[in-house]
Protein backbone atom coordinates (compact mmCIF):
# COMPACT_ATOMS: atom_id res chain seq x y z
CA UNK A 1 0.00 0.00 0.00
CA UNK A 2 1.11 3.56 -0.68
CA UNK A 3 0.32 6.54 1.42
CA UNK A 4 0.05 9.70 -0.28
CA UNK A 5 1.21 12.47 2.26
CA UNK A 6 -1.08 15.42 3.03
CA UNK A 7 1.29 17.52 2.06
CA UNK A 8 2.12 19.13 -1.88
CA UNK A 9 4.72 21.58 -1.37
CA UNK A 10 5.83 24.39 -4.53
CA UNK A 11 9.25 22.43 -4.26
CA UNK A 12 10.45 19.03 -3.27
CA UNK A 13 13.79 18.11 -3.32
CA UNK A 14 15.61 14.59 -3.61
CA UNK A 15 18.60 14.90 -1.67
CA UNK A 16 20.26 16.94 1.59
CA UNK A 17 23.57 17.26 0.32
CA UNK A 18 25.48 20.92 -0.87
CA UNK A 19 23.41 20.52 -3.72
CA UNK A 20 20.20 19.75 -2.52
CA UNK A 21 20.91 22.05 0.48
CA UNK A 22 21.95 25.29 -1.44
CA UNK A 23 18.41 24.97 -3.45
CA UNK A 24 16.32 24.03 -0.61
CA UNK A 25 17.84 26.96 1.66
CA UNK A 26 17.36 29.08 -1.89
CA UNK A 27 14.00 28.81 -2.74
CA UNK A 28 12.63 28.54 1.06
CA UNK A 29 14.04 32.23 1.59
CA UNK A 30 12.46 33.15 -1.27
CA UNK A 31 9.07 32.01 0.54
CA UNK A 32 8.77 28.65 -1.37
CA UNK A 33 6.90 25.79 0.44
CA UNK A 34 10.13 23.35 0.35
CA UNK A 35 10.13 19.41 1.22
CA UNK A 36 13.45 17.64 1.07
CA UNK A 37 13.87 14.16 1.21
CA UNK A 38 16.96 12.76 2.25
CA UNK A 39 17.45 8.73 2.41
CA UNK A 40 20.08 8.40 5.31
CA UNK A 41 19.85 10.25 8.77
CA UNK A 42 21.04 13.09 10.42
CA UNK A 43 24.52 12.99 11.72
CA UNK A 44 26.18 14.35 14.71
CA UNK A 45 29.68 15.80 14.39
CA UNK A 46 31.21 14.32 17.97
CA UNK A 47 29.62 11.28 17.39
CA UNK A 48 31.64 10.99 14.11
CA UNK A 49 34.76 12.36 15.70
CA UNK A 50 34.59 9.32 18.20
CA UNK A 51 33.32 6.10 15.49
CA UNK A 52 36.69 7.67 13.66
CA UNK A 53 39.12 8.02 16.91
CA UNK A 54 38.24 4.34 17.73
CA UNK A 55 38.18 2.78 14.27
CA UNK A 56 40.61 0.62 12.98
CA UNK A 57 41.62 0.44 9.99
CA UNK A 58 40.76 4.62 9.71
CA UNK A 59 39.60 5.54 5.95
CA UNK A 60 37.50 7.99 4.59
CA UNK A 61 34.02 6.19 5.31
CA UNK A 62 35.02 4.76 8.82
CA UNK A 63 33.26 7.55 11.14
CA UNK A 64 30.11 6.94 9.11
CA UNK A 65 27.88 4.57 10.41
CA UNK A 66 26.31 1.94 7.67
CA UNK A 67 22.27 2.28 6.92
CA UNK A 68 20.70 -1.10 6.26
CA UNK A 69 17.89 1.08 4.50
CA UNK A 70 20.52 3.41 2.51
CA UNK A 71 23.67 0.96 2.08
CA UNK A 72 26.94 3.23 0.84
CA UNK A 73 30.02 2.20 -0.47
CA UNK A 74 32.86 0.79 2.05
CA UNK A 75 36.21 0.93 0.73
CA UNK A 76 37.05 -1.95 2.67
CA UNK A 77 34.60 -4.42 0.40
CA UNK A 78 34.35 -2.18 -2.82
CA UNK A 79 31.93 -4.97 -4.41
CA UNK A 80 29.47 -5.12 -1.59
CA UNK A 81 27.46 -2.27 -2.61
CA UNK A 82 28.43 -1.40 -6.50
CA UNK A 83 28.70 -3.82 -8.64
CA UNK A 84 31.65 -3.54 -11.61
CA UNK A 85 31.68 -4.55 -14.62
CA UNK A 86 33.77 -2.92 -16.13
CA UNK A 87 37.77 -3.65 -17.60
CA UNK A 88 38.78 -0.43 -14.66
CA UNK A 89 37.00 -0.15 -11.34
CA UNK A 90 34.67 2.77 -10.73
CA UNK A 91 34.98 2.50 -7.05
CA UNK A 92 33.62 5.38 -5.74
CA UNK A 93 32.53 6.74 -1.72
CA UNK A 94 29.48 8.80 -1.06
CA UNK A 95 27.88 9.37 2.12
CA UNK A 96 24.23 8.66 2.09
CA UNK A 97 23.12 10.90 4.76
CA UNK A 98 21.91 14.45 5.65
CA UNK A 99 24.67 16.65 5.10
CA UNK A 100 25.98 14.23 2.18
CA UNK A 101 29.53 13.26 0.98
CA UNK A 102 31.13 17.41 1.94
CA UNK A 103 31.73 15.94 5.14
CA UNK A 104 34.30 13.91 4.32
CA UNK A 105 35.81 15.55 1.57
CA UNK A 106 38.72 17.87 1.33
CA UNK A 107 37.42 21.55 0.75
CA UNK A 108 38.64 22.20 -2.48
CA UNK A 109 36.77 24.81 -4.24
CA UNK A 110 38.54 25.85 -7.70
CA UNK A 111 36.41 27.00 -10.44
CA UNK A 112 36.71 25.16 -13.89
CA UNK A 113 38.16 27.58 -16.51
CA UNK A 114 36.55 29.38 -19.28
CA UNK A 115 37.90 26.76 -22.05
CA UNK A 116 37.20 23.81 -19.74
CA UNK A 117 33.50 24.63 -20.97
CA UNK A 118 34.83 24.57 -24.48
CA UNK A 119 36.93 21.89 -25.38
CA UNK A 120 34.96 20.15 -28.15
CA UNK A 121 35.39 23.66 -29.80
CA UNK A 122 38.45 24.75 -28.88
CA UNK A 123 40.40 21.11 -29.06
CA UNK A 124 38.24 18.70 -30.96
CA UNK A 125 37.62 16.75 -28.08
CA UNK A 126 34.67 15.87 -25.44
CA UNK A 127 31.87 17.98 -25.66
CA UNK A 128 31.19 21.82 -24.98
CA UNK A 129 28.92 22.99 -22.36
CA UNK A 130 25.59 24.88 -23.54
CA UNK A 131 26.47 27.58 -21.15
CA UNK A 132 29.65 29.55 -20.77
CA UNK A 133 31.99 30.66 -18.14
CA UNK A 134 30.20 34.49 -18.32
CA UNK A 135 26.99 32.42 -17.40
CA UNK A 136 27.90 31.33 -14.46
CA UNK A 137 31.01 33.32 -13.04
CA UNK A 138 28.32 35.56 -11.08
CA UNK A 139 26.81 32.19 -9.51
CA UNK A 140 30.46 30.78 -8.42
CA UNK A 141 31.09 34.06 -6.12
CA UNK A 142 27.60 33.64 -5.01
CA UNK A 143 28.26 29.78 -3.85
CA UNK A 144 31.88 30.73 -2.52
CA UNK A 145 29.97 33.00 -0.07
CA UNK A 146 27.29 30.50 0.42
CA UNK A 147 30.32 27.99 1.29
CA UNK A 148 32.66 30.34 2.89
CA UNK A 149 35.74 30.27 0.68
CA UNK A 150 39.21 31.36 1.16
CA UNK A 151 41.69 31.74 -2.16
CA UNK A 152 44.27 34.03 -3.80
CA UNK A 153 43.65 37.35 -5.48
CA UNK A 154 44.77 36.96 -9.19
CA UNK A 155 46.82 34.05 -9.11
CA UNK A 156 48.62 32.45 -12.49
CA UNK A 157 46.55 29.94 -14.20
CA UNK A 158 43.43 30.56 -12.09
CA UNK A 159 39.55 31.56 -13.35
CA UNK A 160 38.81 34.98 -13.75
CA UNK A 161 36.96 36.40 -11.31
CA UNK A 162 34.64 39.71 -10.62
CA UNK A 163 34.69 39.45 -6.72
CA UNK A 164 37.44 38.44 -4.50
CA UNK A 165 37.42 35.93 -2.50
CA UNK A 166 35.33 35.85 0.82
CA UNK A 167 38.80 35.08 2.55
CA UNK A 168 42.29 35.49 2.20
CA UNK A 169 43.99 32.20 1.25
CA UNK A 170 45.08 29.55 4.16
CA UNK A 171 48.56 29.95 4.54
CA UNK A 172 51.33 27.54 3.13
CA UNK A 173 52.52 24.65 5.61
CA UNK A 174 56.23 24.31 5.72
CA UNK A 175 55.81 21.76 3.16
CA UNK A 176 54.24 23.95 0.58
CA UNK A 177 56.60 26.77 1.35
CA UNK A 178 59.72 24.73 0.13
CA UNK A 179 57.38 22.94 -2.97
CA UNK A 180 57.12 26.51 -4.36
CA UNK A 181 60.34 27.27 -4.05
CA UNK A 182 61.51 24.41 -5.22
CA UNK A 183 58.81 23.66 -8.10
CA UNK A 184 58.91 27.65 -9.34
CA UNK A 185 62.90 27.03 -10.09
CA UNK A 186 61.91 24.34 -12.28
CA UNK A 187 58.91 26.33 -14.21
CA UNK A 188 55.75 25.13 -12.29
CA UNK A 189 53.36 27.12 -10.84
CA UNK A 190 52.51 26.65 -7.34
CA UNK A 191 49.19 28.58 -5.98
CA UNK A 192 47.44 27.85 -2.91
CA UNK A 193 44.10 25.91 -3.27
CA UNK A 194 40.52 28.02 -2.86
CA UNK A 195 39.01 25.86 0.12
CA UNK A 196 35.73 26.43 2.43
CA UNK A 197 37.44 26.03 5.51
CA UNK A 198 37.65 29.23 7.58
CA UNK A 199 41.02 31.17 7.90
CA UNK A 200 42.32 33.06 11.00
CA UNK A 201 38.49 33.79 11.34
CA UNK A 202 34.77 32.89 12.33
CA UNK A 203 32.81 32.90 9.10
CA UNK A 204 29.28 31.76 9.44
CA UNK A 205 29.30 31.32 12.73
CA UNK A 206 32.21 28.65 11.93
CA UNK A 207 35.44 28.69 13.77
CA UNK A 208 38.74 29.00 12.36
CA UNK A 209 40.79 25.65 10.67
CA UNK A 210 42.89 24.84 13.95
CA UNK A 211 45.06 22.56 11.92
CA UNK A 212 43.90 18.71 12.99
CA UNK A 213 44.69 17.68 9.15
CA UNK A 214 42.39 15.11 9.18
CA UNK A 215 39.78 17.22 7.05
CA UNK A 216 39.27 13.98 5.47
CA UNK A 217 37.50 11.94 6.77
CA UNK A 218 36.22 14.13 9.11
CA UNK A 219 36.76 17.86 10.25
CA UNK A 220 36.29 17.76 13.92
CA UNK A 221 35.26 20.87 14.64
CA UNK A 222 33.15 22.05 11.71
CA UNK A 223 35.74 25.03 10.45
CA UNK A 224 34.98 23.42 6.97
CA UNK A 225 31.68 23.63 5.18
CA UNK A 226 29.47 20.63 4.73
CA UNK A 227 26.34 20.12 3.11
CA UNK A 228 24.16 19.59 6.52
CA UNK A 229 24.96 23.56 7.59
CA UNK A 230 22.82 24.62 4.47
CA UNK A 231 19.71 22.42 4.86
CA UNK A 232 19.74 23.60 8.40
CA UNK A 233 19.61 27.25 7.04
CA UNK A 234 17.13 25.66 4.79
CA UNK A 235 15.09 24.72 7.37
CA UNK A 236 15.10 27.90 10.05
CA UNK A 237 13.50 29.51 6.40
CA UNK A 238 10.73 26.93 6.46
CA UNK A 239 11.92 23.82 4.87
CA UNK A 240 10.62 20.69 5.74
CA UNK A 241 13.34 17.33 6.06
CA UNK A 242 12.15 14.39 5.76
CA UNK A 243 14.95 11.79 6.57
CA UNK A 244 15.48 8.12 6.44
CA UNK A 245 13.67 8.48 3.04
CA UNK A 246 14.80 6.44 -0.17
CA UNK A 247 13.08 7.95 -3.21
CA UNK A 248 12.98 4.68 -5.70
CA UNK A 249 10.34 6.01 -7.99
CA UNK A 250 9.47 9.31 -10.00
CA UNK A 251 6.00 9.46 -11.34
CA UNK A 252 5.37 11.05 -14.71
CA UNK A 253 1.25 12.18 -15.08
CA UNK A 254 0.17 12.70 -18.60
CA UNK A 255 1.20 16.06 -19.08
CA UNK A 256 4.78 14.76 -18.92
CA UNK A 257 5.88 16.60 -15.53
CA UNK A 258 6.77 14.36 -12.71
CA UNK A 259 3.49 14.17 -10.65
CA UNK A 260 4.62 12.62 -7.41
CA UNK A 261 8.02 11.01 -5.93
CA UNK A 262 7.64 7.83 -3.66
CA UNK A 263 10.19 6.74 -1.21
CA UNK A 264 10.56 3.52 1.37
CA UNK A 265 11.15 3.97 4.79
CA UNK A 266 13.63 1.86 6.80
CA UNK A 267 10.58 -0.60 8.22
CA UNK A 268 9.41 -0.80 4.06
CA UNK A 269 6.73 1.50 4.11
CA UNK A 270 5.98 3.00 1.17
CA UNK A 271 4.86 7.20 0.48
CA UNK A 272 4.00 9.37 -2.13
CA UNK A 273 4.82 13.03 -2.03
CA UNK A 274 2.95 15.38 -5.16
CA UNK A 275 4.73 18.39 -5.87
CA UNK A 276 4.66 21.57 -8.11
CA UNK A 277 8.58 21.25 -8.86
CA UNK A 278 10.75 18.53 -8.29
CA UNK A 279 14.93 18.62 -7.98
CA UNK A 280 16.78 15.77 -8.12
CA UNK A 281 19.90 15.87 -5.97
CA UNK A 282 20.68 12.45 -5.11
CA UNK A 283 24.48 12.53 -5.95
CA UNK A 284 25.59 11.42 -8.86
CA UNK A 285 25.34 7.50 -9.29
CA UNK A 286 21.76 7.29 -7.17
CA UNK A 287 19.97 10.27 -9.43
CA UNK A 288 20.60 8.14 -12.57
CA UNK A 289 20.03 4.61 -10.91
CA UNK A 290 16.42 6.62 -9.43
CA UNK A 291 15.52 7.72 -13.08
CA UNK A 292 16.12 4.25 -14.97
CA UNK A 293 14.60 2.46 -12.10
CA UNK A 294 11.27 4.44 -12.66
CA UNK A 295 10.03 3.26 -16.08
CA UNK A 296 6.49 3.30 -16.70
CA UNK A 297 4.09 3.80 -19.30
CA UNK A 298 4.62 7.67 -20.00
CA UNK A 299 8.72 7.08 -19.55
CA UNK A 300 9.10 3.91 -20.95
CA UNK A 301 12.98 4.07 -20.46
CA UNK A 302 12.49 5.87 -17.52
CA UNK A 303 12.61 9.53 -16.38
CA UNK A 304 14.30 12.23 -18.64
CA UNK A 305 16.07 9.10 -20.54
CA UNK A 306 14.36 9.37 -24.15
CA UNK A 307 18.09 10.36 -25.42
CA UNK A 308 18.95 7.14 -23.75
CA UNK A 309 21.26 9.68 -21.94
CA UNK A 310 20.95 8.76 -18.28
CA UNK A 311 22.93 6.37 -16.40
CA UNK A 312 25.72 7.38 -19.55
CA UNK A 313 29.02 9.40 -19.81
CA UNK A 314 30.66 8.55 -16.27
CA UNK A 315 33.63 10.33 -15.46
CA UNK A 316 36.13 11.23 -12.60
CA UNK A 317 39.30 12.46 -12.25
CA UNK A 318 41.20 9.42 -12.42
CA UNK A 319 44.07 9.82 -10.22
CA UNK A 320 47.91 9.28 -10.04
CA UNK A 321 50.15 9.40 -7.24
CA UNK A 322 53.87 9.59 -6.80
CA UNK A 323 56.08 8.91 -3.56
CA UNK A 324 59.31 9.67 -2.58
CA UNK A 325 60.78 10.46 0.81
CA UNK A 326 63.06 13.85 0.45
CA UNK A 327 66.48 14.74 1.82
CA UNK A 328 65.46 17.15 4.26
CA UNK A 329 62.55 17.21 6.66
CA UNK A 330 59.35 18.79 5.29
CA UNK A 331 56.88 17.68 8.06
CA UNK A 332 53.71 16.56 5.73
CA UNK A 333 50.43 16.86 8.21
CA UNK A 334 50.48 20.09 9.82
CA UNK A 335 47.23 21.92 8.65
CA UNK A 336 44.72 21.09 6.10
CA UNK A 337 45.42 17.92 3.84
CA UNK A 338 45.33 20.25 0.35
CA UNK A 339 47.29 23.39 0.40
CA UNK A 340 48.39 24.16 -2.97
CA UNK A 341 47.87 23.15 -6.31
CA UNK A 342 50.52 22.71 -9.48
CA UNK A 343 48.48 24.79 -12.11
CA UNK A 344 50.29 24.91 -15.39
CA UNK A 345 48.95 21.42 -16.53
CA UNK A 346 45.26 22.60 -16.68
CA UNK A 347 45.24 24.20 -19.83
CA UNK A 348 46.77 24.08 -23.19
CA UNK A 349 47.22 22.42 -26.81
CA UNK A 350 48.00 19.77 -25.29
CA UNK A 351 44.63 19.10 -24.75
CA UNK A 352 43.79 17.73 -28.11
CA UNK A 353 46.51 14.46 -26.99
CA UNK A 354 45.84 14.00 -23.73
CA UNK A 355 44.22 14.88 -20.85
CA UNK A 356 44.86 18.66 -18.58
CA UNK A 357 45.73 17.81 -15.09
CA UNK A 358 46.05 19.57 -11.63
CA UNK A 359 48.99 18.45 -9.48
CA UNK A 360 49.44 18.51 -5.19
CA UNK A 361 51.77 17.76 -3.18
CA UNK A 362 50.16 16.04 -0.11
CA UNK A 363 50.27 17.35 3.25
CA UNK A 364 48.58 14.27 5.36
CA UNK A 365 50.28 12.56 7.84
CA UNK A 366 52.13 9.46 6.42
CA UNK A 367 52.61 8.09 10.50
CA UNK A 368 50.48 4.88 10.04
CA UNK A 369 52.10 4.53 6.54
CA UNK A 370 55.76 4.43 7.20
CA UNK A 371 55.02 2.23 10.17
CA UNK A 372 53.60 -0.40 8.32
CA UNK A 373 56.04 -0.56 6.34
CA UNK A 374 59.07 -0.46 8.71
CA UNK A 375 56.90 -3.38 10.83
CA UNK A 376 56.66 -5.06 7.46
CA UNK A 377 60.45 -4.74 7.22
CA UNK A 378 61.10 -6.53 10.55
CA UNK A 379 62.71 -3.78 12.24
CA UNK A 380 61.89 -3.06 16.17
CA UNK A 381 62.88 -1.58 18.76
CA UNK A 382 64.71 1.90 18.59
CA UNK A 383 65.29 0.67 14.82
CA UNK A 384 61.59 0.73 14.40
CA UNK A 385 61.12 3.96 16.33
CA UNK A 386 63.49 5.87 14.74
CA UNK A 387 63.04 5.07 11.07
CA UNK A 388 59.07 6.38 11.67
CA UNK A 389 60.33 9.38 12.57
CA UNK A 390 62.75 9.36 9.80
CA UNK A 391 60.13 8.63 7.50
CA UNK A 392 57.05 10.77 8.58
CA UNK A 393 59.09 13.72 8.13
CA UNK A 394 60.12 12.62 4.49
CA UNK A 395 57.79 11.18 3.15
CA UNK A 396 56.55 13.07 0.36
CA UNK A 397 53.49 12.16 -2.01
CA UNK A 398 52.54 14.31 -5.34
CA UNK A 399 48.80 13.66 -6.41
CA UNK A 400 47.37 13.90 -10.26
CA UNK A 401 43.68 15.03 -10.75
CA UNK A 402 42.99 13.75 -15.10
CA UNK A 403 40.56 15.49 -16.94
CA UNK A 404 38.42 12.34 -18.41
CA UNK A 405 36.16 12.69 -21.74
CA UNK A 406 32.58 11.54 -21.70
CA UNK A 407 31.95 8.03 -23.25
CA UNK A 408 28.51 6.89 -23.45
CA UNK A 409 29.80 3.33 -22.72
CA UNK A 410 30.81 4.67 -19.53
CA UNK A 411 27.58 3.81 -17.65
CA UNK A 412 25.64 3.25 -14.53
CA UNK A 413 22.54 0.84 -14.58
CA UNK A 414 20.44 -0.66 -11.71
CA UNK A 415 21.53 -4.22 -11.02
CA UNK A 416 20.75 -6.01 -14.67
CA UNK A 417 21.38 -9.72 -12.20
CA UNK A 418 18.64 -8.20 -9.87
CA UNK A 419 20.76 -7.30 -7.06
CA UNK A 420 18.78 -5.82 -4.79
CA UNK A 421 19.76 -4.10 -1.34
CA UNK A 422 17.66 -4.98 1.99
CA UNK A 423 14.31 -2.72 0.31
CA UNK A 424 14.88 -4.66 -2.42
CA UNK A 425 16.05 -1.59 -4.43
CA UNK A 426 18.08 -2.50 -7.33
CA UNK A 427 22.16 -1.56 -6.51
CA UNK A 428 24.21 0.25 -8.94
CA UNK A 429 26.08 -1.48 -11.91
CA UNK A 430 28.90 0.26 -13.14
CA UNK A 431 30.46 -0.20 -16.71
CA UNK A 432 33.50 1.97 -16.46
CA UNK A 433 36.82 2.47 -18.68
CA UNK A 434 39.88 4.76 -18.91
CA UNK A 435 40.88 5.79 -22.21
CA UNK A 436 43.98 6.40 -23.54
CA UNK A 437 43.51 10.00 -23.38
CA UNK A 438 43.90 9.87 -19.27
CA UNK A 439 46.58 7.42 -19.53
CA UNK A 440 48.96 9.16 -21.89
CA UNK A 441 48.71 12.34 -19.55
CA UNK A 442 49.17 9.45 -16.91
CA UNK A 443 52.77 9.03 -18.50
CA UNK A 444 53.67 12.56 -19.30
CA UNK A 445 53.00 13.27 -15.78
CA UNK A 446 55.46 10.45 -14.84
CA UNK A 447 57.82 11.91 -16.60
CA UNK A 448 57.35 15.00 -14.63
CA UNK A 449 57.49 13.96 -11.22
CA UNK A 450 60.49 12.36 -11.74
CA UNK A 451 61.90 15.18 -12.82
CA UNK A 452 61.19 17.21 -9.93
CA UNK A 453 62.29 14.13 -7.13
CA UNK A 454 66.17 15.16 -7.43
CA UNK A 455 65.18 18.68 -6.83
CA UNK A 456 63.96 17.39 -3.13
CA UNK A 457 67.23 15.28 -3.08
CA UNK A 458 65.37 11.59 -3.14
CA UNK A 459 67.00 8.40 -3.56
CA UNK A 460 65.86 6.53 -6.04
CA UNK A 461 65.01 3.28 -4.09
CA UNK A 462 62.55 5.70 -2.44
CA UNK A 463 60.04 6.77 -5.54
CA UNK A 464 57.18 4.52 -6.11
CA UNK A 465 54.46 5.06 -8.89
CA UNK A 466 51.31 3.42 -8.56
CA UNK A 467 50.74 1.39 -11.25
CA UNK A 468 46.73 1.74 -11.42
CA UNK A 469 44.26 4.73 -11.11
CA UNK A 470 42.69 5.68 -7.88
CA UNK A 471 39.12 7.34 -7.73
CA UNK A 472 38.31 10.93 -6.37
CA UNK A 473 35.01 10.56 -5.78
CA UNK A 474 33.64 13.21 -8.21
CA UNK A 475 31.35 11.25 -10.22
CA UNK A 476 30.54 13.51 -13.47
CA UNK A 477 28.51 12.88 -16.53
CA UNK A 478 25.39 10.62 -16.32
CA UNK A 479 22.63 13.12 -16.73
CA UNK A 480 24.89 15.08 -19.00
CA UNK A 481 23.83 18.76 -20.11
CA UNK A 482 23.63 19.77 -23.35
CA UNK A 483 21.23 21.93 -26.12
CA UNK A 484 19.82 19.02 -28.16
CA UNK A 485 17.80 16.40 -26.60
CA UNK A 486 18.71 14.08 -28.75
CA UNK A 487 22.10 13.71 -26.89
CA UNK A 488 21.69 14.98 -23.31
CA UNK A 489 19.18 14.87 -20.34
CA UNK A 490 19.30 18.59 -19.20
CA UNK A 491 19.33 22.23 -20.63
CA UNK A 492 21.94 24.79 -19.75
CA UNK A 493 19.50 25.41 -16.37
CA UNK A 494 19.69 21.52 -15.47
CA UNK A 495 16.10 21.33 -16.50
CA UNK A 496 15.57 17.76 -18.15
CA UNK A 497 14.62 18.15 -21.84
CA UNK A 498 11.68 15.64 -20.83
CA UNK A 499 9.92 17.11 -18.32
CA UNK A 500 9.14 20.59 -17.52
CA UNK A 501 9.24 20.29 -13.62
CA UNK A 502 12.08 18.63 -12.96
CA UNK A 503 15.82 19.71 -12.72
CA UNK A 504 19.23 17.80 -11.38
CA UNK A 505 21.18 19.65 -9.50
CA UNK A 506 24.39 17.67 -9.34
CA UNK A 507 27.73 16.73 -11.07
CA UNK A 508 26.10 14.29 -12.77
CA UNK A 509 25.11 17.06 -15.36
CA UNK A 510 28.48 18.18 -16.39
CA UNK A 511 29.49 17.81 -20.22
CA UNK A 512 33.35 17.45 -19.08
CA UNK A 513 34.79 17.41 -15.87
CA UNK A 514 37.93 19.47 -16.30
CA UNK A 515 40.52 18.61 -14.15
CA UNK A 516 39.69 20.17 -10.51
CA UNK A 517 37.20 19.22 -7.83
CA UNK A 518 33.72 19.18 -8.80
CA UNK A 519 31.92 20.80 -5.78
CA UNK A 520 32.38 24.44 -5.91
CA UNK A 521 30.37 24.07 -9.38
CA UNK A 522 27.92 22.25 -8.27
CA UNK A 523 27.04 24.58 -6.21
CA UNK A 524 27.29 27.56 -8.35
CA UNK A 525 24.81 25.48 -10.57
CA UNK A 526 22.50 24.56 -8.18
CA UNK A 527 22.40 28.49 -6.71
CA UNK A 528 21.95 29.51 -10.31
CA UNK A 529 18.48 26.95 -10.30
CA UNK A 530 17.90 27.95 -6.97
CA UNK A 531 16.85 31.67 -8.60
CA UNK A 532 15.54 30.21 -11.95
CA UNK A 533 13.12 28.26 -10.00
CA UNK A 534 12.33 31.06 -7.53
CA UNK A 535 11.50 33.45 -10.46
CA UNK A 536 9.52 30.81 -12.58
CA UNK A 537 7.07 29.92 -9.44
CA UNK A 538 6.73 34.12 -9.18
CA UNK A 539 5.22 34.51 -12.35
CA UNK A 540 2.67 31.39 -12.07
Amino acid sequence: MVTTLPQSPQLCVIGAGVAGGLVAKRAAEAGMRVTILDCGPRLDRAELVKRFRQAHPQDLMSPYPENDHAPQPDPSDPGAYLIQKGPDPYEQQYIRAVGGTTWHWGAATWRYLPNDMRIKSLYGVGRDWPISYDDIEPWYYEAEVELGVAGPENAPFDAPRSKPYPMPPAPYSYLDQVFAEKLTSAGYTLIPAPQCRNNQQVYDGRPPCCGNANCMPICPIGAQYSGNMSVEKAEAAGAELIVNAVVHFLEVGEDGRIAAARYLTPDGEEFRIEAERFVLAANGIETPKIMLMSTQENAPDGVGNSSDMVGRNLMDHPGTGHTFDSEMPLWPGRGPNILSGIVNLRDGEFRRDHAARKLMPDNKTHVGEVTSEAIEEGLTGDELREAVRYRAARRQIIYSFNEQLPDPANRIVPSTEKLTDKLGIPRPEIHYAIDDYVRRAAEDTRRRVEAMMPLFGAKPESVRHNEGFYPNNHIMGATIMGDDPRDSVVDGDCRTHDHPNLWISSSSTFPSGSSVNSTLTIAALATRMAAHIVAEARTQ
